[in-house]
């Protein structure tokens, strides 16, 4: 049975992209713990990230490293916080926020009902920010 990713990159379930390539993708999450909050997602069905070809880790990586730059630039962040957690989803994502400040980096605060033109808004800033940054 594919993952809750898998349907989401397979266009099974509906996600706010924000980057894809053959490899990997990037969407908003739905429960963010900031505005911007971005998985970076492979593929391909990879469990935990211990486990990946560290080439693919090393792609997955580059891909949140550029999702880093565009989320503090769209939101004006001093940082970007990543996190790979893996325990709600068996399918590898490292999450990419924009982070002023620890109390950024937590799960327990996300928000669990972000309205859908928050998270409009948010995709279009970082699609915009990752364009400006590629160019």
């Amino acid at each position: 049975m594919p993952t809750l990713f898998s349907r989401i990159i397979n266009g099974e379930l509906p996600g706010r992209f924000v980057y894809s390539d053959d490899d990997v993708v990037a969407f908003l999450t739905i429960e963010p713990m900031t505005q911007g909050h971005t998985l970076v997602v492979p593929r391909a069905e990879i469990d935990q990230w211990q486990n990946v070809d560290p080439a693919v880790f090393g792609w997955i990586m580059s891909v949140a490293q550029l999702i880093g730059k565009a989320v503090t630039k769209a939101f004006e962040a001093d940082r970007a916080g990543v996190i790979i957690a893996g325990l709600e989803v068996p399918h590898l994502h490292v999450h990419v926020f924009p982070a002023k400040s620890l109390s950024d980096f937590g799960f327990a605060n996300v928000d669990r009902n972000p309205s859908a033109e928050s998270l409009d808004e948010a995709q279009r800033k970082i699609k915009a920010a990752i364009a400006e940054l590629t160019d």
